[in-house]
């Protein structure tokens, strides 16, 4: 059985409110980490609590394994979430983080307790997702990958003793959201909103849009935003604006 301390290092939660009325989970990019979210909470409303995802292998948890595959990591997140179930809860996933994010929903619906709203960012829907396998090439192959992408920090890869420690964590996160492939995904009761950078070739706004099937009739929203996969750096006031205005 899980204990608190096992349960606490899952989350970084932020606090602004003694009594906060919604939860909203937020689940990072594959290398990304919970420092993602930490400017979230000044641009939310002060009843709203941030709990920002820390996957294994990385930072406070350098020295866990990395997940086995994206249902289990999953799993494990749905079962550190318990602490949380007296509040309503919202998921908000960039890129693999969405997959993360969706797979959550899914286990929670199945108790009933399905989330206010699902929230993806810069990802095609599940059953849209072209099959890839950087996971399984060199690291200069890995790396101009992410390079393209235009993500945050890309100049680490440059120093070598950083490289050599975060680069595992990379390779393991592509390695979790290119053999997640599922075929006939399952639909949520909770409405989606996708958001993506109108520029993210990874993100063509049909497969965008496909996150539709898997939400509540009539309940899906997309709203695209200037510049590329990373989108949601430059103009992240507006999206949380955006976020807020569908969480009120």
């Amino acid at each position: 059985m899980a204990t608190a301390s096992d349960l606490n290092a899952w989350f970084r939660v932020h606090r602004r409110a003694r009594q906060p009325r919604l939860r909203l989970v937020c689940f990072p990019h594959a290398g990304g980490s919970a420092q993602l979210f930490q400017s979230w909470p000044a641009l939310l409303p002060a009843d709203v609590e941030v709990l920002a995802v820390r996957y294994p292998g990385r930072q406070s948890r350098l020295l866990e394994p990395f997940a086995q595959d994206l249902p289990t990591l999953a799993d494990e997140i749905h079962t550190a979430l318990e602490p949380y179930l007296d509040l309503p809860l919202a998921l908000f996933g960039h890129s693999m983080g969405s997959a993360v994010a969706y797979e959550v929903a899914l286990r929670l619906d199945a108790r009933g307790l399905a989330p206010a709203r699902l929230l993806v960012s810069g990802r095609v829907a599940p059953h849209r997702a072209a099959g890839t396998d950087l996971h399984t090439g060199d690291d200069e192959a890995l790396i101009a990958a992410v390079r393209q992408l235009g993500g945050p920090g890309p100049d680490v890869y440059d120093d070598p003793e950083l490289r050599e420690l975060i680069l595992p964590a990379l390779r393991a996160d592509y390695r979790l959201v290119e053999t997640y492939r599922p075929r006939q995904p399952r639909p949520l009761r909770s409405p989606i909103t996708a958001y993506a950078g109108e520029s993210d070739p990874h993100c063509p706004p049909d497969g965008v849009r496909a996150w539709s099937e898997l939400s509540g009739p009539g309940s899906f929203e997309y709203r695209p935003f200037p510049g590329g996969h990373f989108y949601l750096a430059p103009f992240e006031a507006e999206l949380l604006a955006d976020i807020t205005a569908r969480l009120a």
